[in-house]
């Protein structure tokens, strides 16, 4: 094995790590170069033309650069430091990048890592000479020590000198309960002193020690984390023994509720009964073939968690691999579940965001070093769960953020230390997959995605330390996983096309693989028949792990299946086709034993004179075993009353109120985080015309060729729980209610729950104050007529802060889900002055009740008051829940919103800026100005039409509630105003923008540490001035274009590199349009197993090819150029005069690498693509204006302007010259322009989501048989895909406009 090296000056501005740095140290100037380090296994067969290929792939388009020495050299006074990965094992990076080399025929490269050289030196005219420590904490700020490392010399090989841990024997039978003592330290198990006596016992009662991997392995299986003793223990509360467990007293609420659940509490994800639908499926997916719709009936699965302790030591890695893990929950349902939707949600510690003071957040508190800081985690962990579903291909389309920290009244410091990073997932499972077959001798067993390395050791045991801080820093690292969403993806595919085998699944049961790794899943696979797994059949990315380590990494993107011996062809080929990795490691044998077989080291002899490093009886693992006592004393909390301020007027409070992370805006989530992948999603996180993040619930449809679909929302109330437990559970469940409201469900009774707990419960207090929130929880569902049916607990959620343990909020999390009957009856907050003549009426659940306990407005003060908000009667919120729903279903509400977090007057506020309309508002509420505005009690705020406001009033007062007119709806943009009165004395007079603008602010600042601070301050200011989006339809897309009723459909291909995720709802597009649609993949094109002959049509998909790791579509292109099949197949397609093509996202960004856009007569092109201007991933909806053109597929559509999706991180078309883009626009070939609120092109962020010059969004070629964009069409295709349309056009979208896009493809292609 050898080395080289190619060196490239760093064209970006080398990211936020070197901004922020920079910041830090403004005497210092840093200037970088990118060093590519590739390991080759054969480097003497490696020839000149090879390094050509290496040369061209890492360099980025017009770049001239490449050298093979570097060019940056330290002078006196200069500091060079060279920072990478770390070497032990590959990265996901890596993993990539050498796909795409073996794509383009470079078969000895083994693996490709990317280094920065960073030169420090002095700015001109300043003495910026550091110190060594000065300098060692500069450095410190240029990388992440979790997965970097500082090179002290140029990169000659990867071979790290390991040695693997020899398996050894721990001696009970000789020493006892010492020896596992021992080794209980030495390996990091957490075995609490009940385990280690259970387990003395149990090896002195079979007479024999156990081996080291067999005490990791039991430590992972049996930790908190996977075996929740706490949920199922016996409680002694108060010396009262607690008749039920939390576990049973949970499953109690199923008694209660609609008996709808096809899964409850017992597998990966739950489920409830679903719906027949019409879905599309390919002929063969183990080959190219042909789209066909087929009847199904499909349930909605739903499963959350969280990944708390990896996302606090590393903010970004944790949070991928949470959002990874609980992909594979919805992956592993039954026999296989369709990943449909996630949700997110984040809760964080004060942030003391630098230059931007917040009042109540307390200066001079100190932050362990072993934690990233809460602005990090705020930021980065936001960033780790969003880059994961934006590669993967799963939209986020709810979630919460809350901070918190503050000194209680008792002096007791409460905080989010340990932060909470919490992912949820819709998804959907056909009926036939249900249920998971039991094991049979003779099966395979199967690991299905990424190989072996040594991340994520004992993460299950890590996460269950009582107090995070009392554990190895190192191994707290060396527990947190590393994701590659991109081998999920590629999972993801395999494990899909088994579940739409036309000849059935495969697939005879199947499991994630999460805390305890192989460990923990091949038995719960294999129990309880039992099974023999060998360590010669794993992949392994690391030569030098040892078996423990093979045994109990938790690495990621890994699930394992039981198989028949028949079916494995077909799942060979498959995963060959998906470019899939998939291990047959063993088999079921019937013994009831799991062995494992050290057949690597050991020839098949087993270690330690015949021993296997594993030989367990599986009910020694998985029985039932013996139930932990916890005995646990209540502390009542010291409350005060809340005091505030002397005269505190209503602006002055929303100064703070609205700044507050869980009252302000989200912009800074949802603007990263595509929200419109698959096509199905129907209500995502953005409302009203300026795309507000202020949806209430998300919605997704189960089919695009049916309007049914799934509803979720999410209910939290965590600092009301600090004041009483019982209150802030039930209030969790209001919130969790009156947010999914808003979407029409099939019945109150048959919403389910995941119920997430977040507690410190093993430390005083806290323990009974979960089981209060527990059983209060129960029983106002119970009294509703909603059940739980799954959840998971993270029973560690403190820290300690030098010797202080400093606690976080208790949290309980509920997220309801539901069967929708109707995705287009969902009302939004969005104010709409429906008529001219919009109404405000308010309906509140506890009338007459203004508790501020837990409240934002106490928060903003410092304090927590003494008495909460509460669910007082449950009935009435039934009563609440059913009235809207039917008003839902009768269409009589034009928007509506739940009072929550900031009270009344937050969510008046809310409504107004969702709509960008001003309100009058005079509440005849008696109870105090401060009270009346600020509490917190559940109720709703609704807008209808003057027409219908009686009628709606008089149903909820029909239901036993009152409904209360408030005010209307007046005026539109800019100059609206906002006026609030108090039983006819006004509190608030203010301008619409003007406290817009504070509501946005928290979000900005966070905004500008994590984009190009200039697009920032583009948005910013605009806001204040915006109408609306322009929109124009200039045709009929009921009339256009007209197809012939020929026999016979013309033949797309839609084509897919590894990393596309955007197939799928472009075949729908083009399926609806009239196309015969093939699924394609360029391993198909590549092994020559199928030609582009037939087809008259090829569509290049969105996603991220081969994650974009050497730019957009790099990859991608280098598969089209380097491999002689593909290059033949493309060149002769578009050589063909009776072809067409289109290219979007990843797909147009191909196009322009190929030339088949702005191509030039060198064969080069005038058009690259690159980073946004604003240094991130951009999720936008926008209007393109549609101008005259040569192209076919937009032929009748000149002069409209459309709403259409936007999601990418590299659009901005970059022209090799001024002259090429003055000659590319003045012939007309650039067709599709962002536009601003005027209908003019535009580069005004985020009008213009990437910076392209005149706004181009779009180019095709001469002839206009190419068509290259970057936004996606094929999202918009349907009325309910639209995230927002001015009245008079929502009436235009069925069919949408861009269906007309697709059916003049089709025209085309059937013309002769």
């Amino acid at each position: 094995m050898s080395v080289l090296r190619f060196y490239r000056t760093d064209e970006t501005e080398g990211g936020r790590a070197l901004q922020r740095a920079t910041a830090l140290y403004p005497g210092v100037s840093i200037v970088t170069e990118l060093c590519y380090n590739v390991e080759l296994s054969d480097p003497g067969s490696f020839n000149e033309k090879q390094k050509d290929v290496l040369r061209w792939l890492f360099s980025p388009p017009q770049f001239d650069g490449l050298c093979e020495e570097p060019t940056l050299k330290a002078a006196q006074g200069e500091k060079m430091v060279e920072i990478g990965p770390r070497l032990n094992f590959s990265t996901a990076w890596s993993t990539n990048a050498v796909s795409i080399c073996q794509s383009a025929g470079l078969q000895q490269v083994s693996r490709v890592e990317l280094s920065r050289r960073h030169l420090i030196k002095p700015r001109d005219g300043q003495n910026g000479t550091l110190g060594d420590e000065e300098m060692e904490n500069l450095i410190s700020c240029l990388y992440d020590s979790m997965t970097e490392c500082v090179y002290q010399q140029p990169i000659t090989s990867f071979v790290v000198d390991v040695k693997p841990q020899e398996v050894f024997e721990v001696d009970i039978l000789g020493k006892g309960r010492v020896a596992l003592e021992m080794a209980n330290n030495e390996l990091g198990l957490a075995f609490d002193s009940w385990d280690l006596d259970y387990y003395t016992a149990l090896f002195q009662r079979v007479k024999r020690n156990p081996t080291s991997v067999e005490c990791f392995d039991l430590a992972q299986s049996n930790s908190e984390h996977s075996r929740h003793w706490f949920f199922r223990g016996r409680m002694v509360i108060d010396g009262q023994e607690q008749k039920d467990t939390l576990f049973n007293l949970i499953m109690g609420t199923q008694r209660h509720s609609n008996q709808n659940n096809v899964i409850k509490f017992s597998d990966n994800s739950s489920g409830i009964k679903g719906v027949e639908l019409e879905c599309m499926y390919p002929t063969d997916p183990a080959q190219a073939s042909r789209y066909e719709t087929r009847h199904t009936t499909r349930h909605v699965i739903f499963t959350a968690e969280t990944h708390n302790f990896p996302t606090g030591v590393a903010p970004f890695s944790g949070a991928t691999t949470g959002t990874g893990g609980r992909i594979r929950d919805v992956q592993s349902a039954g026999k296989g579940g369709h990943v449909i939707a996630g949700t997110a949600g984040y809760c964080f510690g004060n942030l003391h965001i630098p230059g931007y003071a917040l009042p109540w957040e307390e200066e001079g508190l100190e932050y362990p070093s072993s934690f990233a800081p809460p602005l990090q985690v705020a930021i980065e962990a936001s960033d780790g769960a969003s880059d994961y579903g934006n590669k993967f291909g799963e939209p986020v389309l709810a979630g919460f953020a809350r901070s918190f920290g503050m000194r209680l009244a008792n002096g007791e410091r409460r905080e989010w230390i340990k932060p909470i990073m919490f992912s949820g997932g819709l998804g959907s499972i056909e009926d036939q997959h249900v249920k998971k077959e039991q094991a049979e001798p003779g099966m395979e067993v199967v690991k299905i995605g990424g190989p072996v390395y040594r991340i994520g050791v004992g993460g299950g045991a890590a996460s269950s330390v009582q107090v995070q801080g009392d554990n190895s820093s190192a191994r707290d690292l060396g527990a947190v996983q590393r994701g590659d969403a991109e081998m999920e993806q590629k999972m993801n595919r395999a494990l899909r096309a088994c579940l739409e085998r036309a000849a059935g699944n495969p697939i005879c049961s199947i499991h994630d693989q999460g805390a305890g790794g192989n460990g923990n899943v091949l038995k719960e696979l294999s129990e309880p028949t039992g099974a023999v797994i060998y360590t010669s059949k794993f992949k392994r990315g690391d030569p030098t792990l040892s078996v423990l380590e093979l045994w109990g990494a938790e690495y990621q993107e890994s699930n394992a299946l039981l198989l028949r011996p028949s079916d494995r062809e077909f799942l060979e080929r498959v995963c060959q086709r998906e470019k899939c990795p998939v291990d047959f490691v063993g088999r079921i044998t019937g013994n009831g034993k799991i062995v494992l077989v050290d057949d690597l080291r050991d020839h098949g002899d087993g270690v330690n004179g015949g021993r296997n490093p594993v030989d367990l009886e599986l009910d020694w693992v998985l029985g039932k075993m013996p139930q932990k006592d916890f005995v646990l004393e209540r502390i009542m909390p010291s409350l005060h009353t809340l005091s505030l301020p002397t005269g505190l007027s209503v602006l002055p409070a929303l100064e703070r109120v609205l700044r507050l992370p869980a009252v302000a805006s989200k912009r800074y989530l949802t603007n990263k985080v595509d929200r419109s992948v698959t096509g199905l999603v129907a209500q995502q996180q953005c409302v009203g015309p300026l795309h507000t993040p202020l949806a209430d619930v998300a919605v997704v449809a189960l089919s695009p060729f049916s309007l049914q679909g799934a509803a979720t929302a999410i209910g939290e109330q965590p600092i009301k729980g600090l004041v009483s437990p019982a209150a802030g559970a039930r209030m969790a469940v209001g919130e969790a209610l009156t947010n999914l409201v808003f979407a029409r469900v099939s019945a109150l009774k048959d919403v389910k729950c995941s119920g997430n707990w977040m507690w410190a419960a093993k430390l005083p207090g806290e323990g009974a104050s979960l089981w209060e929130a527990c059983q209060a929880m129960c029983e106002v569902m119970a009294q509703l007529g909603v059940a739980v049916d799954g959840g998971k607990d993270s029973l560690s959620m403190a820290a300690r802060v030098r010797g202080e343990t400093v606690k976080a909020p208790g949290s309980l999390v509920i997220s309801v889900y539901a069967v929708c009957p109707d995705i287009t009856a969902t009302v939004t907050p969005d104010l709409k002055d429906p008529d001219g003549q919009g109404v405000l009426l308010y309906v509140p659940v506890s009338p007459g009740k203004y508790r501020l306990g837990g409240s934002a407005l106490a928060q903003c003060y410092g304090q927590l008051g003494d008495c909460s908000p509460d669910l007082d009667h449950p009935h009435k919120l039934s009563a609440c829940f059913n009235t809207t729903q039917a008003l839902l279903q009768e269409r009589l509400l034009s928007a509506g919103h739940d009072v929550s977090d900031g009270g009344l007057i937050s969510c008046l506020l809310e409504m107004a800026f969702a709509g960008n309309r001003g309100i009058e508002v005079d509440l005849p509420l008696q109870g105090g100005v401060m009270e009346v505005l600020f509490s917190e009690e559940l109720g709703l705020v609704l807008e209808a039409s003057e027409r219908h406001a009686g009628l709606v009033c008089q149903r909820y007062m029909d239901a036993g509630l009152p409904c209360h007119r408030i005010g209307t709806t007046c005026g539109f943009g800019p100059e609206s105003m906002v006026k609030v009165r108090v039983c006819g004395e006004e509190v608030l007079g203010e301008h619409l923008p003007m406290l817009r603008a504070l509501w946005e602010s928290t979000s900005f600042q966070l905004e500008r540490l994590q984009a190009n601070p200039l697009c920032v301050q583009q948005e910013e200011e605009g806001l204040a001035n915006r109408m609306q989006p322009y929109f124009k339809l200039t045709f009929d897309p009921a009339q256009t274009p007209v197809l012939k009723d020929i026999v016979g459909k013309p033949s797309v291909a839609v084509v897919r590199e590894e990393g596309s995720n955007g197939d799928r709802e472009m075949s729908v597009a083009l399926f609806m349009a009239g196309f015969e649609v093939w699924d394609v993949t360029m391993q198909d094109l590549c092994l020559g197993s199928v030609t582009l002959d037939p087809f008259k049509a090829v569509v290049f998909v969105g996603g991220f090819s081969y994650a974009d790791v050497l730019g957009s579509a790099k990859g991608w292109a280098a598969t089209v150029t380097f491999n002689s099949k593909a290059r033949e197949e493309f060149e002769r397609f578009r050589h063909r005069a009776d072809t067409l093509s289109l290219g979007v996202c990843n797909g147009c960004q191909l196009m322009a690498l190929l030339g088949w856009v702005a191509g030039r007569e060198d064969g080069g092109t005038d058009v690259t693509l690159t980073h946004n201007e604003s240094g991130r991933f951009e999720s936008r909806f926008v209007s393109v204006g549609i101008l005259p053109s040569p192209a076919i597929m937009l032929k009748g559509m000149e002069g409209s302007a459309l709403g259409v999706w936007v999601a990418h991180g590299e659009g901005l078309m970059q022209f090799r010259s001024p002259e090429a883009q003055r000659k590319l626009i003045d012939a007309s070939l650039a067709p599709l322009r962002y536009v601003d609120d005027s209908g003019r092109p535009t580069e005004q962020y985020p009008l213009n989501p990437n910076g392209s010059a005149q706004g181009v969004a779009g180019i095709c070629s001469a002839d206009g048989r190419h068509l290259a964009m970057m936004p996606h069409p094929e999202r918009a295709v349907l009325g309910w895909q639209w995230a927002w349309a001015p009245g008079p056009l929502k009436a235009s979208l069925d069919p949408s406009p861009w269906l007309t896009m697709f059916k003049n493809a089709v025209a085309w292609c059937q013309s002769p």
